[in-house]
């Protein structure tokens, strides 16, 4: 089968590798459609940062079963699922509070083994999400990073009437943009540094779109300051930068929901700090996406937005290629972040079905 391997020093390559086989009686076969890159693989990508190598990473992905092991009996061959790619020991404390993402002993798919950016992959039944019949298989690759922001909404209290501010207008922001118009926000505000970003979150439904390159930490509170009240604040860019811009710019008693991964360190001011206490901020860390029963609500969430039709992922996509197309734009980013989802499709040629 073919496998999009990552070697140290950032090379993709695609190569033959054997066919996995069902080992365990749990396990389920899965021939793999459509499988997006996430930001977070690029580190693993380019610097250095998975766990071994080679790798063939891949946690956002979605497939038809092939063949099931003699203990799964709710799953049949041609059922469409998504990965979930947490692997909790369920046996530990935080497990049994149903604290997933805080497991002792957790492992990961596609990061602390082997993912799905290949023709077949063997995963556990309970890392599997059943698929509603309607659903596409480029809709099931999104499962798992629209519930990163459904998981910080969730631990928020919901957005229902609230000014939700999304601070980083990237894969992550622009679902969590649909996400909280779906969910019944007062309002949405989209704020990033690149205006084709902005541009397309104007399209997708933003009230209001801010270029914090063209604007002051002051100026955009002072732009803000009608809605300056029940505010969810919603960082998802991960740099030091955006993490100060979302205390500079909250309401009172704004809640701050913390999702992007910083990869440099964050220095605050003693100015800029004090605003937590002065504003009385609420600062939510957001870790993953999982809560509640496994593997969370946050995928019942997910599972009716896509069913009323109210999340437009065609505008999010800038490649969708098989093995070779999707290596060669990887290969193409040198590091950098991607503009535009890159999708891996091992049915790209093909009409997509059902």
């Amino acid at each position: 089968m073919k496998s999009v391997v990552i070697n140290a020093g950032g090379s993709v390559t695609v190569e033959e590798r054997p066919l996995p086989q069902i080992e365990a009686e749990s396990d389920v076969l899965v021939e793999v459609i459509s499988s997006g890159l996430c930001g977070s693989d690029i580190p693993r990508i380019f610097h250095n940062g998975a766990h071994f190598y080679p790798v063939t990473l891949g946690h956002e992905f979605c497939g038809r079963v092939k063949e099931t092991g003699h203990s799964v009996s709710d799953l049949k061959p041609g059922d469409l699922v998504s990965c979930v790619p947490l692997q909790p020991c369920f046996e530990c404390e935080e497990c049994r509070r149903q604290l997933w993402s805080q497991c002792r002993h957790y492992q990961f798919i596609g990061s602390r083994s082997n993912g799905g950016n290949c023709e077949f992959i063997v995963v556990p039944r309970r890392n599997l999400f059943l698929l509603p019949p309607d659903t596409t298989p480029t809709e099931g690759a999104f499962f798992e990073p629209m519930t990163v922001s459904l998981h910080t909404m969730q631990l928020a209290g919901g957005c229902e009437d609230k000014e939700v501010i999304i601070i980083g207008a990237g894969t992550i922001g622009l679902l969590a943009m649909q996400c909280a118009k779906a969910l019944g926000a007062r309002s949405v505000t989209a704020i990033d540094i690149n205006s084709e970003r902005l541009s397309l979150a104007q399209k997708l439904g933003a009230d209001c779109v801010i270029n914090s390159a063209e604007m002051s930490a002051e100026a955009i509170r002072a732009q803000l300051d009608p809605r300056r009240f029940d505010q969810l604040v919603l960082e998802t860019a991960g740099s030091p930068q955006t993490v100060e811009l979302s205390i500079q710019i909250a309401g009172p008693r704004a809640q701050i929901g913390l999702i992007g991964t910083l990869h440099r360190d964050l220095q605050l001011s003693s100015g800029t700090f004090g605003l937590i206490l002065r504003k009385e901020l609420r600062v939510l860390g957001s870790w993953m996406n999982y809560s509640g029963d496994w593997p969370g609500v946050e995928w019942q969430q997910a599972t009716r937005l896509f069913e009323q039709g109210l999340i437009d992922l065609s505008s999010l996509i800038a490649v969708q290629s098989p093995p070779e197309g999707y290596a060669a734009a990887v290969t193409a980013l040198q590091g950098q972040p991607m503009n535009g989802k890159i999708m891996l499709d091992f049915f790209a040629d093909e009409q997509e079905q059902a």
